[in-house]
């Protein structure tokens, strides 16, 4: 679905401070590509109002180099679907539709729970012990509330690595670009209508499932997680809009 131009007086600057310069090693363009997408990754676009247009004549200065490899990493940037370009306008960060997002979290349910079924059948039990132990700290209901931020990222790195231990590497390979996008919006839904507590709760769930390498009732749960996600998005997500 296709974005429309920025209305005028909406528009933000991406912050300066994330970006460092890039020092006379390796390919210029791969490296901008790297640096530009963890400044994206790092805005929350979902919790900004406005777009954000990125400067590439200023983005080149910041990492002290020529705007060829800037322009080069824009290219795949957007071919990844983390910029738009909009003519004689600029480029801007990219804010899914909630129909994408909806779109992406379902793929991403075939995929996790995919891995999941993998994760019974070779995973070793030290590797799903790894799981539990990423909650040690947010065993109590109390906790997952006090520590929001870094529960959040306890969440997203669950997540990470349930793809990760199914072993497959195509499927880890077909994951990653679409679970960075993914983790934009997590950031943003965890906060949201209980969901830190729902979260908690299933994915002791999953975990316990993991353990007892329950094959069909892991990769029930984990796919029923991710399209709890979707439905929340499709009826509260109206910023998205």
């Amino acid at each position: 679905m296709a974005s429309n131009p920025p209305r005028s007086g909406s528009v933000e600057l991406s912050p300066r401070v994330a970006l460092s310069r890039l020092e006379d090693s390796g390919t210029f363009a791969d490296r901008a590509y790297v640096a530009l997408k963890e400044v994206i990754v790092s805005l929350d676009v979902y919790k900004r109002s406005g777009e954000v247009r990125l400067d590439e004549r200023q983005l080149a200065q910041d990492l002290g180099i020529s705007r060829t490899p800037v322009r080069e990493a824009m290219v795949q940037l957007e071919r990844e679907g983390f910029v738009r370009s909009v003519p004689r306008r600029g480029i801007y960060v990219a804010r899914k539709t909630k129909r994408e997002v909806v779109e992406m979290i379902v793929a991403w349910a075939a995929l996790e729970s995919m891995a999941a079924r993998l994760i019974t059948q070779y995973a070793s039990d030290e590797s799903i012990a790894m799981l539990r132990h990423m909650f040690t700290t947010f065993e109590t209901g109390g906790a997952v509330v006090a520590h929001l931020d870094e529960y959040s990222e306890v969440n997203i790195e669950f997540h990470q690595t349930i793809i990760r231990l199914s072993g497959n590497s195509t499927l880890v390979q077909l994951a990653e670009n679409l679970f960075t996008h993914m983790r934009m919006i997590r950031r943003k839904t965890i906060a949201e209508e209980d969901r830190a507590m729902q979260s908690i709760h299933d994915h002791m769930t999953i975990i316990e499932a993991l353990e007892a390498r329950d094959t069909e009732r892991a990769a029930r749960l984990v796919r029923d997680h991710a399209l709890g996600l979707a439905e929340h998005v499709s009826h509260h997500a109206d910023y998205l809009d």
